[in-house]
C-alpha cells in the first residue's frame, strides 16, 4: 500500500508542474525513477520495500502488450515504400548488427557468460524507446525525415526483439541442461512464436471485423470505441497465457491484423495509450527506481562500461552501417546513432527473462548489465535531448536544400503518432 500511495502522490505532483518540467532537461522517466529510488532509500533502514516481482511483472507486461499493439496498429505499408527507407534499414541491418555486436561485447567483458547468455543481454537492450526521446521526434528543429525514421524504428523494434530473446533464452537453458537444441528450437517456434502468431491473427482479424461491423451499423458509441480496441491486446494476453504462447508476439500480430477489418484502429489505440497507457509506463519507471537502488553497489566497472558501450559503440556502428549509401551527413549519422534510448521495452524484456527462471549461471550479470544500461540511458538521453537538438540543428543548417536530410518522407504518419507519449 505504501508503494501505491507513493506512486499516486508522485503522479499528482508531476501533473501539477508538468508544463514547467517540459521546459527543462528533466523528463518524466527521470522523475519517476528518482521518486522510486528516493522511496526505497528512505525505507532501507527498515529493511526496504517488500516488492513482489510477480506483481511488478504483470504491470510491466501489460504496459508492453499495450505498447506493442499500439505500435503495430499504427503501421502503414506506405511508410515503408520510401527509397531509400531509413526505418527499414535501421530495423533490418541495423538491428541485426546491434544484437550481434552487443553479444560480442558482452562476451568479451563478462567472462562468466556463455554466448547464448551474451545474446540474451544484447536482445534485451536492442529495442529503443521513443518515450524517452519523444522530445526528439516532436522537435521542428529536427528534419521530418529523421524524426520519422527514429520514431518508426522505436515503434517496431521492441516487437522484433522478442523472438530473438525467446530464442536465446531457450538455447541457453537447453545448453545448461544438456538438452537438444533442435528440440528446444522446435518447441519455441511452435509454442511461443507459432501459437502467438495464431492467437494474434485470430483476435486481430475477428476483433477488427466486429468493431467495423458495429461502427457501420451504429451500434457503437464513438466515445467507447477505444474500450473495444483496448480489449483486443488484453484478450491476446489472456489467450496466450492459456495456450503457452508469447503474449508479445500475439499483441504485435493482432495490431497488424486488426487493420484489415478496422483501418481506424490505430487512432483509437493511441487515444487510450495517450490517456491511460502512459500511467502504466510511469509506474514501470517508478518501480524500476525502487528495484535499482540495491544493485547500485554491484555495478562494477565491466557493467558500467558495457552500459556506456551499449549506448554508444554498440548502437552507433550498426546505425552507420545500416545508413551507408544514403548520403546522410556525418552529424545526422551521429545524431541518429546517439538517440537510441533504452527504456520500457528493455525493462520488461529483462523481467520476462527473469520470469523464465532458467537458473543460468550468468543471471546476475545479465540483470546488472540491463539495469545499469537502462539507468544510464534514462539519465544520459534525458539530459542531452535539448542540447543535442540545438547542436544538430546548427550542424546541418548549412546543408543545401536538396540534401537527403531535407527530403520530405512519403507520409507524415508514423508508427506511434506524434502524441503517443507526453513530451518530456
Amino acid at each position: 500500500m505504501i508503494l501505491i500511495s507513493a506512486f499516486v502522490a508522485a503522479v499528482f505532483l508531476y501533473s501539477l508542474v508538468s508544463r514547467r518540467v517540459e521546459r527543462t532537461w528533466l523528463t518524466a522517466p527521470i522523475l519517476f525513477v528518482a521518486a522510486g529510488s528516493i522511496l526505497e532509500i528512505s525505507r532501507e533502514v527498515s529493511g526496504g520495500l517488500d516488492l513482489d516481482r510477480t506483481n511488478f511483472l504483470i504491470v510491466a507486461e501489460l504496459g508492453l502488450v499495450m505498447l506493442l499493439f499500439t505500435d503495430a496498429s499504427r503501421i502503414r505499408l506506405r511508410m515503408l515504400r520510401e527509397r531509400p527507407n531509413l526505418a527499414v534499414r535501421l530495423l533490418s541491418v541495423g538491428m541485426l548488427a546491434t544484437i550481434a555486436l552487443g553479444a560480442v561485447v558482452a562476451k568479451a567483458l563478462f567472462a562468466d557468460l556463455t554466448w547464448w547468455e551474451a545474446g540474451i543481454v544484447a536482445a534485451i537492450l536492442a529495442p529503443t524507446d521513443a518515450g524517452l526521446g519523444q522530445v526528439i521526434v516532436n522537435s521542428p528543429l529536427v528534419p521530418e525525415r529523421i524524426r520519422q525514421a527514429l520514431n518508426v524504428e522505436a515503434g517496431l523494434n521492441d516487437g522484433l526483439s522478442v523472438p530473438f530473446l525467446m530464442l536465446f533464452i531457450a538455447l541457453a537453458a537447453s545448453a545448461a541442461e544438456g538438452a537438444s537444441g533442435g528440440a528446444v528450437l522446435t518447441r519455441l517456434l511452435v509454442e511461443q512464436l507459432g501459437y502467438g502468431a495464431l492467437v494474434g491473427v485470430g483476435i486481430g482479424l475477428g476483433g477488427g471485423w466486429l468493431l467495423a461491423l458495429a461502427r457501420r451499423n451504429t451500434w457503437m458509441a464513438e466515445s467507447t470505441a477505444q474500450l473495444g480496441v483496448v480489449a483486443l491486446p488484453l484478450a491476446c494476453a489472456l489467450a496466450s497465457h492459456a495456450t503457452g504462447a508469447s503474449m508479445f508476439i500475439a499483441a504485435f500480430v493482432a495490431g497488424l491484423a486488426a487493420q484489415w477489418g478496422f483501418p481506424d484502429i490505430g487512432r483509437h489505440s493511441v487515444e487510450f495509450t495517450e490517456e491511460w497507457g502512459q500511467l502504466l509506463n510511469d509506474f514501470v519507471f517508478f518501480l524500476f527506481g525502487v528495484l535499482v537502488v540495491q544493485p547500485w553497489a554491484d555495478f562494477g566497472w565491466p557493467v558500467v562500461l558495457y552500459g556506456v558501450l551499449s549506448l554508444t559503440l554498440i548502437r552507433m556502428l550498426p546505425v552507420a552501417l545500416a545508413l551507408r549509401g544514403t548520403g546522410l551527413a556525418g552529424p545526422t549519422l551521429l545524431f541518429m546513432g546517439w538517440f537510441g534510448p533504452r527504456g520500457l521495452a528493455s525493462i520488461v524484456l529483462g523481467l520476462v527473462y527473469l520470469e523464465h527462471e532458467s537458473q543460468l549461471a550468468g543471471e546476475s550479470t545479465i540483470r546488472l548489465a540491463v539495469m545499469a544500461t537502462v539507468l544510464l540511458s534514462i539519465l544520459a538521453h534525458g539530459l542531452s535531448a535539448q542540447p543535442g537538438i540545438r547542436r544538430y540543428a546548427a550542424a546541418i543548417a548549412s546543408l543545401p536544400p536538396g540534401a537527403p536530410e531535407h527530403q520530405v518522407p512519403a507520409t507524415a504518419t508514423d508508427a506511434r503518432g506524434t502524441s503517443h507519449h507526453r513530451s518530456p
